[in-house]
């Protein structure tokens, strides 16, 4: 009995038809030399990449520089002193509502003073004012200086930072009324300029509607100079008080009913606190 396997392979090729002799080594010759050739190009393209490769690192820029010479001249040691630090940038202490600009020199010109942070004990304290007030951290809402009323006059109001170099603002509140200070230091004689310039403002504003007016309530209350401002701007008083001590002007809003007799008290402990930040005092 044949075998199996003989069996199966004698059914699955008895149909088959088989090539020539001749035509099957012909076919073996072919394929031998087409790997003969494969092989050759190969080794033409290795050889290609590496010599190209070492061309690059020799004329490259990154090819490394031939070693100098040795010399007898020492290596100069490096210096082992203390080098100087970078100069710290100042900071105002104290409420988060002081600040200094960057650059003190403003558009009117003038030198800065050496030292322009105002510091917080130059401003009004808890303790100068009636009882039931409480000190705010934040800074103030909204516009609410003497010039912010320049928008209901007809003419063109001046500025009041005459070389202004820093400012520091204060608030105060109650169940009924608030307080809000700004203090800002003045290069030269800014200062007094500043205050010369909140007259002009007050005497020189033309109002658009009748019955809007600004006026001075009051002047001379205390420091170097102190004004008591008044407005009304659509059946709205309004009340500032402007101290200077030194190179320093304090401005604050104060209640609208506030009297002259009232803002002389204020203005005093104004100018009392403002000795802290100047030696005008």
């Amino acid at each position: 009995m044949p075998d199996q396997l003989f069996t199966d392979l004698y059914r699955h090729t008895e149909n088959l038809t088989w090539a020539p002799t001749d035509q099957v080594r012909r076919r073996g010759r072919q394929r031998t030399r087409r790997a003969r050739v494969a092989a050759g190009l190969a080794g033409v393209v290795a050889v290609a990449v590496i010599a190209t490769g070492a061309v690059a690192l020799a004329g490259g820029p990154d090819a490394a520089p031939p070693f100098p010479p040795a010399t007898d001249s020492p290596t100069p040691t490096p210096s082992t002193g203390p080098s100087r630090a970078a100069d710290p940038t100042p900071s105002n202490s104290g409420s988060p509502t002081g600040r200094t600009p960057s650059n003190p020199a403003t558009a009117d010109g003038g030198p800065a003073t050496s030292n322009v942070d105002i510091p917080p004990a130059a401003m009004l304290q808890l303790a100068d004012l009636p009882s039931g007030f409480t000190a705010a951290d934040e800074a103030p809402d909204g516009d609410w200086t003497l010039a912010s009323t320049t928008v209901y006059c007809r003419n063109q109001s001046p500025s009041l930072a005459v070389r202004q170099v820093a400012d520091r603002d204060r608030v105060f509140d109650s169940p009924t009324d608030s307080v809000i200070q700004r203090v800002t230091r003045h290069s030269g004689d800014g200062a007094a300029s500043s205050m010369d310039r909140v007259r002009d403002l007050v005497g020189d504003c033309v109002p658009y509607r009748p019955g809007d007016s600004l006026s001075i309530l009051a002047d001379g209350l205390g420091g170097d100079e102190s004004l008591l401002v008044g407005s009304l701007i659509e059946g709205e008083p309004s009340r500032w008080l402007f101290v200077r001590r030194g190179d320093l002007v304090a401005q604050l809003r104060m209640d609208e009913a506030t009297t002259p007799a009232e803002a002389r008290g204020y203005a005093r402990k104004v100018a009392d606190r403002l000795c802290a930040g100047t030696d005008a005092c």
